[in-house]
């Protein structure tokens, strides 16, 4: 065997090392590289994605009117940063990675947080980052297309140029993949700071008929009014992002409560604001009838300087779409750890440190989402199981707080809360079910449950044919990517 290369070593107990120019490589963990700042900038840039950019009219399509709308994206702020203070005490009691799935299996035990991990790593995660980069290479190639949409085949291939690019990066260093989100979360703001300052001089020279009539035509149904919440809700998903990768936060206990404190009123300010800015500049049926409203808003305001509007979007989503790879690969990690997925995901990089196992698998998930015309649909059936997750979590504190007293809690929320967001979740569920039941409903669901043929044999009962499959893949993989398995917590 050439020099520098890894053999495998067995020691007298069983174990696994491996050598590298006759010195034994002990297995490792991933490095604590995320300080407040990194936290900050993951739940800001994985929350502002594209939506806030090009449609944010679904909300007023069912508040009916701007004073409802701007009261739902307030109050949707409002519940996430409630939501969030819930993983914060769950996150500073359980400094696990790896997000809902940790909480779940210390609440509920196995098969909860593997049906949650089943789902989300196979359908969730890569479903939602091959979307993203689909934003992303849309606005990136239309501007070599003017007048008409880039062809699809185009698209295409610059997202899956996209994953390529964002799974190297995170691949390569956490450092580095830190970095990128930073800079490109400082891009959005900027555009965000451009819009709102753009609005706040437009108010300054008088347009605010459409404010001045702002609960004129208010949607008096309450189901409009519900989904009205939905709809804001959605864009402000990514609150949980940090409580994926807890184990490489430095001062875990400091900096995930502080940056969710930080982060997630700082994302509704700048929601209510743009969306204050977007109406000095268009009628509540010109913003309707938008394709991209923040580039109309350009358009109109912002020219001969409109070009910077589309540019930024492009900056922002691919913002989000690593914040997305940073985060899934986490989740993937710990669930392998824990066995609920093959054993080679839960293995670190002897070089690098990060898990590039398991961001490989996602990234390659995400290459075979986006071959289908259109994965929207697939992504939109799937949401009920995300806020289903969430029900469960909060649950989670509720059902910790009687089973499990002698844990440490830094953070402590009032109880309320954590039922709050039950109630909410079960209601965010329930609601496109009742107000439009569909049988794509039940695929998702069986499909949800599905995961029980494979946790019988390879998690719960382990039989040993399973592991005389596994054996040979994971060694040709390991040799291959040059990767070992993570130390043990004591």
């Amino acid at each position: 065997m050439e020099e520098g290369s890894i053999r495998k070593k067995e020691s007298q107990n069983g174990s696994t090392g491996y050598t590298k120019d006759k010195h034994t490589v002990k297995a490792t963990v991933l490095q604590k590289d995320v300080g407040l700042l990194s936290g900050i900038c993951l739940i800001v840039g994985t929350m502002i994605g594209s939506g806030i950019f090009i449609s944010p009219k679904s909300v007023l399509l069912y508040s009916g009117a701007v004073g409802p709308c701007l009261l739902i994206w307030t109050a949707c702020g409002v519940l996430s940063t409630l939501g969030a203070l819930c993983y914060a005490e769950l996150g500073t009691m359980i400094t696990k990675s790896g997000g809902e799935y940790s909480y779940l299996m210390e609440a509920f035990g196995s098969l909860v947080g593997y049906l949650y991990s089943w789902t989300t790593v196979m359908v969730l995660k890569p479903s939602s980052f091959a979307i993203i980069t689909l934003s992303f290479a849309e606005y990136a190639s239309a501007p070599f297309y003017p007048g008409c949409d880039p062809p699809l085949v185009v698209i295409k291939c610059l997202s899956a140029a996209a994953i390529f690019i964002i799974v190297s990066v995170n691949c390569l260093s956490v450092k580095l993949a830190n970095y990128v989100q930073n800079i490109f979360t400082a891009a959005k703001l900027v555009i965000i700071v451009v819009i709102i300052g753009a609005g706040i001089v437009r108010l300054a020279q008088g347009n605010t008929k459409v404010l001045l009539n702002a609960f004129e035509g208010t949607s008096s149904s309450v189901g409009a009014i519900g989904l009205a919440f939905y709809n804001g809700l959605w864009a402000y998903d990514g609150w949980n992002q940090l409580n994926y990768i807890t184990e490489e936060l430095k001062d875990p206990f400091r900096n995930l409560p502080l940056a969710i404190v930080i982060g997630i009123p700082l994302v509704t300010v700048c929601y209510v604001l743009v969306n204050v800015a977007y109406f000095t500049a268009m009628t509540t049926t010109e913003l309707l009838l938008s394709p991209a409203v923040a580039v109309t808003f350009g358009d109109r305001v912002l020219y001969p300087l409109s070009w910077i509007v589309p540019l930024f979007v492009v900056f922002s989503t691919f913002g989000s779409a690593n914040g997305s790879c940073f985060t899934a690969g986490r989740l993937a990690y710990v669930s392998g750890r824990e066995g609920h997925m093959v054993k080679i995901l839960s293995y670190i990089s002897l070089k690098r440190y990060t898990p590039s196992p398991a961001l490989v698998f996602n990234g390659v998930l995400s290459f075979f989402y986006i071959i289908p015309a259109d994965i929207n649909t697939l992504i939109n059936y799937f949401s009920f199981a995300q806020w289903a997750f969430y029900g469960l979590t909060a649950l989670a504190l509720i059902v910790m707080r009687f089973t499990r007293k002698e844990l440490h809690r830094p953070v402590k929320v009032p109880i309320v809360i954590a039922g709050l967001m039950v109630l909410v979740s079960c209601y965010l569920v329930l609601a496109p079910i009742i107000d439009k039941p569909e049988v794509e409903y039940l695929y998702c669901t069986i499909f949800i449950f599905s995961g029980l043929f494979f946790y019988c044999p390879f998690v719960h009962r382990k039989f040993k044919w399973t592991r005389k499959l596994m054996r040979p893949i994971t060694m040709y993989l390991q040799l291959l990517m040059e990767v070992v398995p993570p130390e043990k917590n004591e």
